[in-house]
């Protein structure tokens, strides 16, 4: 029996939510890979979002012709390049944060299907993304952009602490441990917690402010405490999240992040304001704008002037999240509170310098 789909009493029904999940199944390319629209590009993380929001959204066949796309594009390295347009690769440089998070949409796929055959199918290619992201961990606990690059991103950083939880979660589930991803997660969790300076500034940007908390390496007090003190300057009452702090521009992606982030540490009333009011970006067919430019001098406009499958991915998930509340939600519905992972990893200084550097495990 299919499981029955999320939804939000009030906001949106199931079947709004099945009509979204076919909106990004139109997008899936005949290969399976789903660019952010028609025409558009591929990059590894936004497609296992919307392979994951297929999944709950009813759409199994597209889902799991979307991960079996996955494997076709990763390098001998474990890398996957940054861009693909039209099944061809258009920037070839391996970024971190998309060769991490295959590990989340596999361990997803377990939570929801229950498949342990699936999960063998697809370990090879989450062991060796883990492996080549964590041989890119810099001395502060960072981990490098890309191998080009000698900086390190918060927001990126903090979805890889995800990953890397997602990735121990999957290896003791095949009984094949990975202890040195224990070790860079407990050093990545120290960075994030107390070295955020150390990242490249990218603190105009909304993912930099509330991704700590949605990767789930700041939670509890720490996180309100964290989200406190920018909300103004990115959350727009009645419209949803800028993307950037000086554009008066919302998106429905970070808005639904937000909500998320919110939900997994325990605000859900905020939450469901948050995902009530970004219900304006939704468009016919199920499909959501990416963003709305709002201005008192000019006309008010969706911008850019299309449907897209992440933003589409971000609402699916973030539905089925609010759903164990406000309605109901899938066996998948946790993948961001990371209920179903084990301790957070204690935090480890090895290389900061920081006075800190000792704390451990009584930290997880």
């Amino acid at each position: 029996m299919a499981e029955p789909l999320p939804f939000v009493d009030g906001v949106l029904s199931a079947d709004q939510v099945a009509e979204t999940a076919a909106s990004i199944a139109s997008m899936q390319e005949p290969s399976g890979a789903i660019p952010w629209t028609v025409g558009e590009h591929v990059d590894v993380w936004n497609h296992v979002e919307a392979a994951m929001a297929l999944l709950v959204g009813g759409q199994v066949e597209a889902a799991e012709r979307a991960y079996a796309w996955v494997p076709t594009k990763q390098r001998r390295n474990g890398s996957w390049p940054m861009k693909i347009v039209g099944d061809v690769v258009d920037d070839p440089r391996g970024e971190v944060n998309m060769s991490a998070y295959l590990a989340v949409g596999i361990w997803h796929h377990w939570l929801v299907r229950h498949d342990v055959e699936f999960v063998r199918r697809f370990w090879p290619s989450v062991r060796s993304g883990l492996d080549w992201v964590v041989s890119q961990q810099l001395d502060f606990g960072g981990i490098r952009w890309t191998p080009t690059e000698s900086f390190a991103l918060l927001a990126g950083g903090s979805s890889i602490y995800q990953s890397l939880r997602a990735g121990v979660a999957l290896a003791d589930l095949l009984e094949d441990p990975q202890p040195e991803w224990e070790l860079a997660g407990g050093r990545l969790r120290h960075a994030i917690r107390e070295h955020r300076d150390l990242f490249a500034d990218k603190s105009t940007f909304s993912m930099d402010w509330y991704y700590p908390v949605l990767g789930g390496a700041v939670r509890g007090p720490d996180a309100l405490d964290l989200l406190a003190p920018r909300w103004d300057d990115f959350v727009v009452p009645g419209l949803g999240v800028r993307c950037v702090d000086t554009n008066p521009w919302v998106t429905g992606a970070e808005t639904c992040e937000l909500v998320m982030s919110l939900d997994a540490v325990g605000d859900r009333r905020r939450a469901l304001d948050l995902f009530a009011q970004m219900q304006h970006l939704r468009g016919e067919a199920g499909g959501y704008w990416t963003g709305w430019v709002y201005d008192g001098e000019k006309p008010d406009v969706y911008w850019p002037v299309e449907h897209t499958t992440y933003t589409a991915a971000a609402v699916i998930l973030a539905a089925d999240a609010l759903g164990e509340t406000y309605g109901h939600g899938t066996p998948g519905s946790g993948i961001m509170r990371g209920t179903s992972f084990g301790p957070h990893f204690g935090e480890l200084g090895l290389r900061c310098g920081c006075e800190s550097a000792d704390r451990g495990a009584g930290l997880a």
